[in-house]
């Protein structure tokens, strides 16, 4: 049992969480929800052990295990699992590029990077785990050339490998397809007989597994609801949208002088290391179009975005053209050109790092500022700042920030300089609905305006309006790329009370 009583939490003197008051007992099954900003990753931190509250005297935390009791987190930090974005950024930060099997099997040791070769006995473990969550097959692959998703999947794996006594899971299913995203929720709903609690933190009503018990709701750091799933006013704090026909050409594009592409890719072979990731992909961008990329985890669509921005190379025997570049000309000019926003940033920039300058950056395509900002970079950051509802974040440093508020930021760095192209990898993760509306109404002024947009995305009903192509990905190959075909939205799953039954799964 973790227990939390008038625990206040300040981040240079600014107030993140206020007198909160939980308990997490075993069996319970926890949905957190809120606003970004609201404090949500916070709390799974402070309830994890790595963020200290604010002492005001008053404040009560405490764990208790089998009996026995502790105030303080050191001694069963190693019982609770934490499954979060920024521990998913460490790989990437730190080029820890292990086999799926080897990080797997940190968990079991409980060590952030393997000291040394799996046991037979922990590859027998590590296999079962796997098996259990139908990843078996991502075994021998290098976890930096996995999809988001699958890297996410293997990180659940991962603390289960620990045996814990407790899951925090911050934002668990973001950026899983539809069949990932399934298998982690027959998971979580076949915890129904465990007395294994858990904590998942998500802003989407299908995210919701039928298993769950309880919810926490937050606004502006204070709890405002705490009690059972059945009576939680979910649908006022989780996107809980009708689907509706997307219009395949929905509105005139804009007058183009040309029809030269912005990019074209001819028959791409991409290789990560000593993966295939694209194979023969051909494709032209051109302004005012949006394309929407989709296809399962691991079938190349944010390798695809990244060509097209130049962090890849084509192989030999392919090409790609960017209007404006010939022979000579540095690549880097056609990268200030193009607004990207990616998970990847989010792992690449420094925590230290203030709002404000990460957006400044953006105007050089760089990662910080390799000199002093210029007064025009300060004025169109302030300007995108401004634009994006943000100025009240420019000065805080990004460590300090929601995975949502960072988001945004980004898309303010994606803005700054009007670019031609703009290249949106899974953009509307980890955000909340008004946030998700307010950014897809402006991609959708872009296009209009005649700038062409790239995006990713597993869900249906997060393509724009816009859209006009779409490039659908199996494997690493085109299954069909050309205007927006016509179907039908896909299933959503209800919310908890809306639900005629709840399913009750065995575990798989």
């Amino acid at each position: 049992m973790a227990h939390l009583e008038g625990v206040r939490l300040e981040r240079n003197g600014r107030r993140v969480l206020e007198n909160v008051s939980w308990t997490i007992r075993p069996g319970e099954r926890w949905v957190l929800a809120g606003a970004n900003g609201a404090g949500k990753t916070q709390l799974l931190k402070l309830v994890a052990g790595s963020v200290w509250p604010t002492p005001t005297g008053r404040e009560v935390r405490h764990y208790r295990w089998q009996g026995e009791r502790w105030r303080t987190p050191h001694e069963v930090q190693d019982e609770i699992g934490y499954i979060g974005p920024e521990r998913q950024d460490r790989y990437t930060r730190y080029g820890w590029n292990h086999t799926v099997e080897q990080v797997v099997a940190t968990g079991i040791h409980r060590t952030d990077i393997p000291l040394h070769s799996p046991s037979e006995g922990d590859r027998g473990r590590v296999a079962a785990i796997l098996r259990r969550l139908r990843i078996e097959p991502l075994a021998p692959r290098r976890f930096l050339t996995l999809s988001y998703g699958e890297r996410r999947l293997t990180l659940l794996a991962r603390a289960l490998a620990s045996r814990p006594r407790m899951l925090l899971l911050d934002e668990l299913l973001n950026g899983l397809d539809e069949a990932n995203h399934e298998r982690a929720l027959r998971w979580l709903e076949g915890t129904s007989r465990s007395k294994l609690p858990w904590v998942l933190s998500t802003h989407r009503v299908e995210d919701v597994p039928a298993s769950a018990t309880h919810a926490l709701v937050l606004e502006h750091g204070r709890v405002v609801y705490r009690g059972s799933i059945r009576r939680a006013p979910l649908t006022r704090w989780l996107e809980c949208r009708v689907g509706t026909r997307l219009r395949a050409q929905s509105r005139a594009h804009p007058r183009r002088s040309s029809d030269q592409p912005v990019v074209r890719l001819t028959n791409a072979h991409v290789h990560l290391d000593e993966h295939v990731a694209l194979k023969g992909v051909s494709m032209a961008i051109r302004a005012g179009e949006c394309w929407v990329v989709h296809g399962h985890n691991g079938s190349g669509k944010t390798t695809l975005l990244r060509t097209l921005y130049g962090d890849h190379g084509v192989a030999v025997g392919g090409h790609i053209e960017r209007a404006g570049i010939a022979p000579g000309v540095p690549l880097q000019v056609f990268k200030e050109r193009v607004g990207l926003v990616a998970p990847h940033l989010q792992a690449d920039h420094p925590q230290e790092l203030i709002a404000s300058a990460v957006v400044q950056s953006g105007r050089h395509a760089s990662i910080g500022l390799n000199d002093a900002p210029s007064a025009a970079d300060r004025a169109a950051a302030r300007g995108a700042l401004r634009a994006f509802g943000l100025s009240a974040l420019a000065q805080r440093p990004l460590r300090e920030l929601s995975y949502g508020q960072f988001r945004r930021v980004l898309f303010a760095r994606a803005w700054v300089r009007n670019p031609r192209l703009l290249l949106l990898d899974e953009p509307f993760s980890g955000i909340d609905e008004p946030t998700r509306r307010d950014l897809a109404e402006r991609i959708e002024a872009a296009v209009a305006g005649g700038m062409a947009v790239v995006m990713t995305t597993h869900r249906r009903l997060d393509w724009p309006r816009c859209a006009s192509h779409e490039l659908e990905l199996a494997g690493g190959e085109v299954r069909y790329a050309g205007p927006l075909r016509e179907r039908s939205p896909s299933r959503r799953r209800k919310p908890p009370g809306q639900r005629s039954t709840l399913r009750r799964r065995s575990p798989p």
